[in-house]
């Protein structure tokens, strides 16, 4: 059993299932209602706190040197690396900020002043970076070769945590969002107490590594099927209390199956230690942009380490995708923020609604995945990362004019392309920030990128769109109707994706030779193990 606890594969299911719960941030659309109505909130202080929640899920920089600070001190004294510093941190946030809520909603405290709520939801949706932290620079260290897969995986199965989470809620207490926040504040926590000693990193390479990650991969796709299935199904009936237990139930059963796979994994090395592409007196062979000075992560003429984030903020790739992730991510969630008011005002019906704002969830999960999954694919061809963000997002342009159209079923359509973009840039980027500037601190730097993703949703959602809405509501409740409500700002999105494109086109095209270099020596690798 020992042996089979400290492998990397444990190591990947453990951060599975840590991710499984850490996206408790997707899912205030549930206990909004019940926090508005016990603070007194108007909607507008209500959104007020909705933007500290998006702050705080989204601004993970402090995480990233939380852990290349624990990480790199183990590094040097030579002890396993163990991230069980970062789950900590985020464990004690997660409690913290979701029971100071739950104790403010049902009365346990006096009612907090907005800014104190404010602070609530900042840290309790700021565990949330911790959590992904953690997991993803861990798999991308324990999966080098592999980075985008892992990434993928990682990223999904986060995208897929609101609708897990949401499933225990139907299951356990629907109707009843106070104790929900309640159950935010436990269910993350423990998981993650419990799990956090299994994450470990482990420099290693083995020969089947592809094939167990794709089996990871099959995974992620049966539960996001599974969700998807059980959420158009609600949608349409309404299940009883054992027909929600039942579905849970199952979810849960779907979600062990990776521990399956680590066995497996550990069976099939039928001598793990001589497997391994680590050679005796040299520890960091197997290692990418490492201490060994073999430098895989350098772009042009940069020296031969791992960048920091000071280091990173100078050079004019940060910034190009930086820009590129404003234009991507910013957009996507603008949209995502907005898709029931957008259907309200085509006339679509509260069900359609729901169903739309329900399966945003699947679509996230499909970008999340497929973009690290296909990306890994092509990369081994000799395609460069950085084209796969030119490709999404210049899908994504055609996404947003979709949305601005307005002909009939145009939301279905668009949701969908809008939702597979914008989660594939959340896999993506931190793959292309891994190899551009090391892994040692990727943590840091694409936590630092991605703050991109709440400035754009600020700029899109309130200057651009609820601007130009407000411009044209008009009649009871400053209400519009129709496609003039939201066409304009869309093309406007539409324009700033593609400007977006021709940015990461640029990062593109300055990145060509690293790229075709990194693919050579991956290969050089894995023909070894």
């Amino acid at each position: 059993m020992e042996s089979l606890l400290n492998t990397k594969w444990v190591s990947t299911a453990a951060s599975i299932w840590i991710q499984c719960t850490s996206g408790a941030s997707y899912t205030f659309g549930i206990y909004s209602s019940v926090l508005k109505s016990s603070q007194s909130y108007d909607q507008s202080t209500l959104d007020t706190v909705s933007v500290f929640k998006d702050i705080g899920a989204n601004v993970g920089v402090l995480s990233g040197l939380l852990y290349s600070t624990v990480t790199t001190s183990s590094r040097r004294s030579g002890v396993n690396s163990r991230p069980w510093v970062v789950h900590v941190a985020g464990a004690i946030q997660c409690f913290v900020g979701y029971f100071l809520m739950w104790a403010s909603v049902v009365g346990l405290i006096s009612r907090p002043p907005v800014p104190l709520m404010c602070l609530f939801m900042l840290v309790a949706a700021h565990a949330q970076t911790f959590f992904n932290t953690a997991n993803v620079v861990s798999g991308v260290e324990n999966f080098r070769d592999f980075g985008g897969t892992i990434v993928g995986i990682m990223k999904g199965f986060l995208g897929l945590s609101g609708a897990i989470l949401i499933q225990v809620y139907n299951a356990v207490c629907q109707g009843d969002p106070t104790t929900f926040i309640l159950i935010l504040a436990i269910i993350p926590t423990l998981v993650s107490l419990t799990l956090m000693p299994c994450v470990k990193i482990y420099k290693t390479t083995t020969f089947d590594d592809k094939n167990h990650l794709n089996a990871f991969s099959a995974i992620a796709l049966i539960v996001a099927a599974y969700l998807m299935l059980a959420i158009i199904l609600e949608n349409i009936f309404s299940f009883p209390v054992w027909g929600r237990t039942i579905t849970l139930i199952i979810l849960l059963v779907l979600l062990a199956s990776p521990v399956g796979i680590a066995a497996k994994a550990l069976k099939e090395e039928k001598d793990p230690l001589e497997r391994y592409d680590q050679m005796p007196g040299e520890p960091d062979q197997t290692t990418v942009g490492s201490s060994s000075g073999v430098d895989l992560f350098r772009d042009d003429e940069d020296d031969e380490k791992d960048m920091n984030l000071l280091q990173a903020m100078v050079t004019v790739n940060f910034w190009l995708l930086f820009i590129a992730m404003i234009c991507g991510m910013g957009s996507g969630l603008a949209t995502i923020n907005n898709i029931s008011q957008i259907g309200e005002s085509l006339g679509y019906t509260t069900m359609e609604r729901s169903s739309l704002v329900a399966l945003w969830s699947i679509w996230n999960f499909l970008g999340r995945f497929g973009g690290g999954f296909i990306s890994d694919i092509f990369l081994h061809k000799g395609w460069a990362r950085p084209l796969f963000i030119v490709i999404t997002l210049a899908t994504l342009t055609f996404g947003h004019l979709i949305v601005a159209s307005g002909f009939p079923g145009n939301l279905y359509i668009g949701s969908i392309v809008v939702g597979i973009c914008y989660g594939s840039q959340w896999s993506l980027m931190p793959a292309i920030t891994s190899e551009i500037f090391g892994v040692r601190h990727m943590g840091t730097i694409f936590n630092a990128v991605a703050i991109a993703s709440p400035v754009g949703s600020y700029v899109f959602s309130v200057r651009i769109i609820g601007y130009l809405y407000d411009k044209v509501a008009e009649g009871e409740g400053n209400s519009c109707y129709g496609t003039k409500c939201f066409m304009l700002s869309f093309i406007i999105m539409a324009s700033v994706a593609f400007f977006g494109f021709l940015v990461a086109l640029a990062l593109f095209f300055r990145t060509r030779w690293f790229y075709r270099q990194l693919v050579v020596r991956r290969l050089r690798r894995l023909s070894i193990s």
